[in-house]
């Protein structure tokens, strides 16, 4: 049975079994892109927790406050509450919320048994984000950076218009208007790429298997992302393509196929974990009847 547990600062932890999954909202989101998702691991039998991440749910003036380090500190402070529940976790995100999982994978490598990603973004370059956000690679400093203004557009990473509508209309019941939503200050795209190049630093040494969804006609962040990811990942990893979604993949048209996939994902990664510990238990039983 599902069971939602009170977390007061707007995260979402859902009661399961002893593997747990840890999912990373994007930047500026909340754990509301991952609830589909979320609900339909819980159903499966898996602890999930959506940890809303400092900073975020609110207006972008408070969510520029932060740096990726704060969001980042957030990731760990979910992990290690997931892993005093869970013998075994794995680690997911969505959009930005990619990189802080990645990094979470490299820097805890013992207590992160596999990676979960929706739409990599290392750096916003889909066919949707205006020509002229290339120019802002020429950034360097903060204060310069609080100086601009961007401002997602449509179609807001989904294809489809009905579940556009609704998503929009979900969004902004909770008391945040569209400016709040899809705008970013300067400074917290200049954090995001920070964290993103921070990312970028440690791929070879994530030797956990990894799943990564991207939609072939992604608005906001090119498949080039997943491939990237493809390429410089240290372990095993799988890219499933996407033809009938945009950005949003646990959104949009395909989520049905998204949760399959990771469900059977995850599957794998516990029974692998449990042939493991098996085996294990076994040597250790040889080595004692040879004494």
């Amino acid at each position: 049975m599902q069971e939602k547990l009170e977390v007061k600062d707007g995260s979402l932890l859902l009661s399961g079994g002893r593997v747990g999954v840890l999912l990373v909202h994007g930047l500026g989101g909340t754990p509301a892109e991952l609830r589909f998702v979320a609900q339909a691991l819980n159903r499966a039998g898996y602890t999930v927790y959506c940890p809303l991440l400092v900073g975020h749910g609110g207006s972008e003036e408070l969510l520029n406050t932060t740096t990726w380090t704060d969001w980042y500190k957030s990731v760990e402070e979910a992990h290690d509450l997931l892993t005093q529940r869970c013998d075994v976790v794995l680690a997911g995100g969505l959009s930005a919320g990619v990189n802080l999982a990645l990094l979470l994978a490299a820097r805890r490598p013992s207590r992160v048994q596999g990676c979960i990603l929706y739409s990599p973004t290392f750096w916003p370059n889909g066919w949707a984000i205006p020509w002229y956000f290339v120019f802002f690679n020429l950034v360097r400093h903060k204060w310069f950076a609080n100086l601009l203004h961007l401002r997602e557009c449509a179609p807001y990473g989904i294809k489809d218009e009905r579940i556009r509508r609704f998503v929009l209309d979900s969004l902004q019941s909770e008391g945040r208007g569209l400016e709040d939503i899809f705008g970013r200050r300067g400074g917290t795209v200049l954090e995001f790429r920070w964290l993103a190049n921070a990312a970028k630093q440690v791929l070879g040494q994530i030797k956990q298997p990894t799943l990564i969804f991207h939609a072939r006609e992604d608005d906001q962040s090119d498949i080039s992302n997943a491939f990237l990811l493809q390429k410089r990942l240290g372990g095993l990893t799988e890219v499933m393509v996407l033809d009938d979604s945009y950005h949003m993949v646990t959104l949009d048209r395909q989520r049905m196929q998204v949760v399959e996939k990771t469900i059977a994902f995850a599957d794998w990664i516990a029974q692998r974990h449990q042939h493991g510990r098996e085996m294990e238990q076994l040597k250790q039983s040889v080595a004692a009847g040879s004494e």
